[in-house]
């Protein structure tokens, strides 16, 4: 049904904290940028070269960095100081009450062999549970803890370290060569036949990529001013973890499945001023997949996203496709996107197979250049598509103030005939100049406002 009139749409009642008393949600985003400040840390520093780190690039830093985060944690926290330098390191883990500095003119250089990223550790790849490669920076647990600084995080991922793992010509795979392929499988067929966590071991032989920073089940995160380039997988994964702040942070990473920031399972999680330059979604915003995902069975809630630049991408503010354990009320506002290379602005992804909801996105105040795409694209068809079982719900997205220059359609929302998209609401929204007719098939509640493409309003079928 498509109406050109507001239509009452119901609003759950979330909890006492998330209750929708305001008329305004901005009201609720105003909220989560004034809780979710960032932890503070004791004065104390903690030079890496006191333990022994040799920044020449060459000499391995592991044991001196870990040395210098146990004795910052056993006098109460602080600082662990990356001076400058290009500083060689395997797999760093935080401990609660450590800032993990990294200077101007330091380089931490992570090393491309996987052994430096053993013993393995619970993690998630692509939202299933699993023990595999430690992420590169991670932390289990802990609270209070953050990575800063004007330095440069390198993964040193390349056509001939990590990526080719991925199996695609595209990314140095040629046939014969290691593949994430037969791993990935046998770990999601796991997960459908509910394996026990702990024997889902990965790690040597499975040529699964690690993520690059993943707070796990962690409390009161910052990761602020770095810049992060080639980056194995994933670039910033907090997972099951709480009041995050991602800030003034630059990810520059063009390889296979390079997203910039996924929040999974985790609330009151703000990303504020940050630039992506990314091979994948810019931003994807997850809770695990399938089945995996409705086992443990946490959303994502509380998200803010303001004043930040998007360039590269697949997406750019995405959620999915890994969505099953559902997300909900989610802010964007203030921020710029623009590439050639930018498939789509506001992606939404998922399908019969993944399930779970989205309920409450809300965008304002967008300034959109070149999009590949789409601008707003709602897809139900993502890979699987419909006829197994666990229909999506998405609702309550409201878009207002935008403008793009260029488009190759405005909308692609497509639900389905036994689950329609319920409740799409723009306002004073100016598509530019778009080259194809928008599709909108299966919207219930579908309002337009104010909506412009090429000059005209809007017209959808």
């Amino acid at each position: 049904m498509l109406t050109m009139a507001m239509s009452a749409i119901a609003v759950p009642v979330l909890g006492a904290e998330t209750a929708h008393a305001e008329p305004d949600p901005w009201a609720r985003a105003n909220r989560i940028a004034a809780r979710v400040r960032g932890p503070r840390f004791p004065r104390r520093r903690f030079d890496i070269r006191d333990h022994g780190a040799v920044g020449d690039g060459v000499t391995d830093c592991t044991a001196a960095i870990r040395s210098a985060i146990e004795a910052c944690h056993a006098a109460g926290g602080g600082h662990v100081d990356v001076p400058e330098g290009r500083f060689l390191t395997g797999a760093i883990h935080l401990l609660s009450n450590v800032d993990l500095h990294v200077g101007a003119g330091a380089t931490l250089l992570f090393s491309t062999d996987p052994r430096a990223y053993l013993p393995l550790v619970l993690t998630r790849f692509e939202g299933v549970e699993l023990y595999n490669y430690s992420p590169l920076i991670y932390a289990y647990g802990h609270q209070n803890i953050a990575v800063t600084g004007s330095g440069v995080l390198d993964g040193q991922a390349d056509e001939d370290h990590w990526w080719p793992w991925k199996g695609s010509g595209d990314d140095g795979w040629e046939p014969g060569d290691p593949s994430q392929a037969a791993a990935r499988e046998a770990l999601f067929a796991q997960a459908e036949q509910e394996v026990p966590v702990e024997r889902r071991q990965y790690g040597e032989g499975g040529y699964l990529r690690p993520s690059f920073i993943e707070p796990y089940r962690c409390r009161n995160v910052l990761i602020e001013g770095v810049t992060i380039v080639n980056s194995p997988m994933w670039e910033i994964h907090p997972t099951l973890s709480e009041n995050v702040l991602v800030r003034n942070v630059t990810v520059n990473s063009h390889g296979p499945n390079n997203d910039g920031c996924n929040p999974e399972s985790s609330r009151m999680v703000v990303i504020r001023d940050c630039t992506f330059d990314t091979g994948d979604d810019c931003i994807a915003i997850k809770s695990g997949r399938n089945a995996d995902g409705r086992r443990v069975n946490v959303p994502s809630e509380h998200i803010l996203i303001e004043g930040c630049t998007f360039r590269d991408g697949h997406g750019g503010m995405t959620i999915g496709s890994e969505m099953s354990g559902g997300v909900r009320e989610v802010f964007i506002r203030d921020c710029a996107m623009s590439s050639p290379d930018l498939d789509i602005a506001l992606r939404f992804k998922t399908n019969s197979v993944r399930g779970g909801f989205i309920d409450g996105v809300h965008a304002r105040d967008l300034e959109i250049g070149q999009v590949g795409g789409s601008v707003i694209d709602v897809n139900f068809f993502y890979e699987e598509g419909p006829g197994h079982g666990f229909n999506p719900e998405v609702g309550r997205i409201d878009v207002r103030d935008v403008t793009v220059r260029t488009a190759r359609r405005a909308l692609n929302l497509r639900g389905y005939a036994d689950a329609p998209i319920r409740g799409v609401t723009l306002t004073d929204v100016d598509f530019g100049a778009t080259a194809t007719p928008s599709v909108v098939e299966h919207v219930e509640d579908l309002v337009l406002k104010n909506v412009l493409a090429n000059g005209e309003p809007l017209i959808v079928p």
